[in-house]
């Protein structure tokens, strides 16, 4: 694996951890970075555990790339 996957899984995973974060966590970088604040029209407090959902998917992902 050369130093550019190596970089872009490991800005992958820190987005992943983020999107975890934000399903429990408040605040105004965080709030910026949801991923139902990006994608959905009128997000609630109800959207918020879809961050949950999407960060664990995209830190596995990115984590077993570097693993791979």
């Amino acid at each position: 694996m050369n130093s550019q996957n190596i970089v872009i899984n490991a800005i992958g995973m820190a987005y992943g951890v983020l999107l975890i974060l934000a399903a429990f966590v408040r605040g105004s970088f965080i709030e910026a970075m949801r991923i139902d604040a990006l994608f959905i029209k009128d997000c609630t407090e109800q959207t918020r555990r879809l961050n949950l959902i999407f960060g664990l998917l995209i830190a596995g992902y990115a984590g077993y790339s570097l693993l791979s």
